[in-house]
């Protein structure tokens, strides 16, 4: 028996020698092969770029991989108990392989003929973070000896290297839930809370996901995700003494929330785009979307959501009264009304949203017209599409059409007082600024993003017609006219050159008005003087001062500037006439307050960029006559906000273009409005009647925010600004040594436009 165990012996330690010998070969020739592990010392996994509003409101998100990196404490108990549960029992225990996981897999795979998987989270861990590029083809893992070599070698050299804690985190943060990378992504996706908030229904969810994202996400197959999370993650919960078998019941009465996250309502689309274009060119575009930056930018989230819904309303407004209604071009069939996608978020009296028509009515009143909104059926009344002059509703839809209907009223959930609406094919932007610093409050570059994402506000040069007529008379004041100098309004021919007819402009009215002073002129419009004023000026100089206000357009020294040939974007001109309410300083617009990295370090910080383009005299006299336009001329409608306010509006020929922008002390508003391609709104679409009201709404919200509405702020004249009383008791202001001796001219009438002086 000596001799035999002897060589029994003997021939155990052969064993053992090739196989060590075996698996030494195997790491020496993959050695050289092998990632570094220490690299994960100075790991920085891709994380998602947030920006924030001026009050600390997420606005926006950039990222390749949607990942909130989390520290190990920041993951409820219960996530990382079901996920160990799930994924890998003998975390605790193992060094990186499961040696009895590999046996009891691989005698698996002999008697069924399946492969199974037999990784642990260490495993997983190492190929997601070393193996992924090597290997994935197709969003899958090929199956090769090699691969599992290698990842076998990383796994242990991951546990010599890191404690269970630290993996388990790395993993945590690392691991794909489908539309999200790492735990606490995938609870804010999923549950709109943090990983650290879940519940264990929530958690066994979370779990159940990992093993195939793209089958077993709640967004894909809620049903798969139910079954998977009651019949294996929750009980393997309970057999590993994590929860009770009472606490799992429970559980599995929960719903799995399998519609997934909930749509959104899109916040700020056309300026977080303006950021990102802006960020990309400042820091490359791997930084904004891997690195995780922390954007602060100047938005007022508030003011920016009823600017669009402002934007909305009144391009609808305008869409109504020039053009007809425009048939659905989607329909869902007869069986459609029983089926409607989820609405965004709780209905609001003035939302307007998808419905799809169920009952056509045949005009008895006890057969009206419904409509599917949400899981609703609701009554189109007849005085919701009247504006559409169709005598039947069968002439407007057709059962399973989906159109858009504005909520009236909402009771108990129940939308009420529908309007039929469409989507307007006319455009606008908005734009807002704050005058003393340039940050943009506002940006809004068109009527739907989903639709068109070219910016009107940014990208847009259009013809700015009337709103051009301030900085002539501004180089007008700046050489020593004044509000009370005159002009002849007539009929006036100017030669344009060789072998072309003669430059005859007209006024919007046709009409001629005779002697006419400077104010009356600017605060009617009036064409005449404004060219006369040009011709005076000197064109070179004119344009001298556009460019001075921060005017790009490439502006040449023709008489047909006075009336706004000149082409801007809605962000220029506006950034121009924040100039007149800031002492004749313009500050540069900007987007973005500062840039911090993942840790919170400082990467870069705006500084408001001040421009000076005029003197402070003229500044505030111009200003002191925009106020004139608000109160007795072109755009008295805003008089109804009773505050000081002072603008211009502007009207391309042929009503191509509507324009309006004013201020106060504090901010500046601008307003574009038309089409795309350049055609006419319709008759009579001028800026004060297709801008000017979408520019009231927009202020409206503004002064709704205000506390100071008993004490509103004003803008400071210069010390050599004197006021004098006309002889048509209007107060006029002007520069000193510029004011009339005698008796003022008659050509203005009205009242004092107060409160732009204390």
């Amino acid at each position: 028996m000596t001799a035999v165990a002897r060589r029994v012996s003997v021939a155990v330690l052969l064993l053992l020698a090739a196989g060590l010998g075996t698996v030494s070969g195997v790491l020496f020739a993959f050695a050289d092969d092998i990632p570094e592990i220490s690299a994960l010392d100075r790991y920085q996994p891709n994380t998602i770029t947030r920006l924030s509003s001026s009050q600390g409101v997420l606005i926006g998100e950039f990222a390749t991989e949607r990942r909130v990196v989390v520290r190990y404490e920041d993951i409820a108990p219960v996530l990382r108990q079901a996920i160990i549960a799930t994924e890998d029992g003998d975390f605790e225990q193992h060094f990186g392989l499961s040696i009895s996981r590999i046996l009891m897999t691989a005698l698996k795979d002999v008697v069924t003929g399946q492969r199974a998987g037999a990784s642990t989270i260490t495993q997983q861990l190492a190929r997601n973070l070393f193996l992924q590029q090597e290997y994935m083809r197709g969003g899958v893992y090929e199956r090769s000896i090699e691969r599992k070599i290698k990842e076998a070698i990383l796994a242990v050299q991951l546990e010599k290297r890191f404690t269970k804690e630290e993996i388990f985190a790395l993993y945590a943060n690392q691991v794909p839930l489908h539309g999200a990378y790492g735990v606490e992504a995938g609870a804010r996706l999923y549950f709109q809370k943090s990983a650290r908030d879940l519940t264990v229904d929530e958690a066994a969810t979370i779990a159940a996901i990992i093993q195939a994202p793209a089958r077993l996400s709640p967004s894909v197959n809620p049903t798969r995700t139910l079954t998977r999370r009651n019949n294996y993650v929750l009980p393997r919960m309970v057999e590993e003494g994590y929860i009770t078998p009472a606490q799992a019941q429970a559980a599995m009465k929960r719903p799995v929330l399998g519609s997934g996250p909930r749509p959104e309502r899109a916040q700020a689309a056309y300026f977080v785009e303006h950021v990102r274009q802006e960020l990309e060119d400042r820091f490359g575009a791997a930084a904004i979307y891997e690195t995780g930056l922390q954007v602060a930018t100047t938005l007022d989230a508030r003011w920016e959501r009823d600017a669009e819904t402002a934007l909305d309303r009144g391009l609808r407004r305008i869409d109504k009264r020039r053009l007809r209604y425009r048939r659905p071009t989607r329909n869902l069939g007869p069986e459609g009304s029983v089926s409607l996608p989820v609405l965004p978020e709780a209905l609001r009296p003035g939302d307007i949203v998808p419905a799809v028509v169920a009952r056509i009515s045949d005009g008895k009143p006890s057969n009206p017209t419904l409509v599917r909104v949400g899981s609703r059926e609701v009554e189109l009344p007849r005085a919701g599409y009247a504006w559409t002059r169709a005598r039947l509703p069968q002439d407007l839809f057709k059962i399973g059409d989906v159109i858009e209907v504005a909520v009236g009223s909402v009771e108990d959930g129940v939308p009420g007082d529908l309007t039929l609406e469409q989507q307007p094919i006319i455009e606008g932007a908005v734009v807002a600024l704050d005058n003393r610093s340039g940050q943009i409050r506002v940006l809004v570059g068109g009527q739907s993003f989903a639709r068109s994402k070219f910016n009107r506000a940014t990208q847009a040069r259009r013809q700015v017609g009337s709103l051009f007529k301030p900085i002539v008379y501004a180089t007008s004041l700046d050489q020593g006219l004044t509000a009370a100098s005159t002009f002849l309004d007539e009929p006036v021919s100017y030669t344009a050159g060789p072998n072309q007819p003669p430059y005859q402009p007209l006024n919007y009215d046709r009409k001629f008005e005779g002697l006419v002073t400077l104010r009356h002129a600017l605060e009617q419009s009036r064409n005449i003087p404004a060219v006369k004023a040009l011709e005076a000026a000197g064109p070179a100089s004119v344009v001298a001062l556009a460019k001075r206000l921060g005017l790009t357009g490439d502006y040449q020294p023709y008489l047909s500037l006075a009336l706004g040939s000149a082409e801007s974007t809605l962000l220029e001109m506006t950034s121009a006439y924040s100039a007149f309410a800031h002492q004749g300083v313009r500050m540069e617009p900007y987007a973005i307050r500062s840039v911090a990295d993942r840790e919170g370090n400082l990467l870069y910080e705006s500084r408001p960029q001040p421009r000076e383009a005029l003197r402070a005299d003229t500044s505030f006299l111009l200003a002191y006559l925009l106020r004139g336009v608000v109160e007795h001329g072109t755009a008295q409608a805003a008089k109804v906000l009773n505050w000081p306010l002072a603008g211009k509006t502007g009207t391309m020929d042929d009503y191509t273009d509507a324009w309006f922008i004013g201020f106060d002390a504090d901010v500046t508003v601008g307003v574009w409005v038309g089409y795309d391609e350049k055609r006419s709104l319709g008759y009579g679409e001028t800026g004060a009647s297709a801008a000017l009201p979408i520019w009231m709404d927009v202020m409206r919200s503004y002064l709704s925010r205000r506390t100071d509405l008993q004490n509103p702020p004003i803008l400071e004249a210069p010390g050599n600004i004197v006021f004098v009383t006309m002889a048509n008791g209007q107060t006029e202001a002007f520069i000193s040594g510029t004011q009339p001796s005698a008796q003022a001219p008659q050509g203005d009438e009205g009242s004092s436009p107060a409160g732009l002086v204390p």
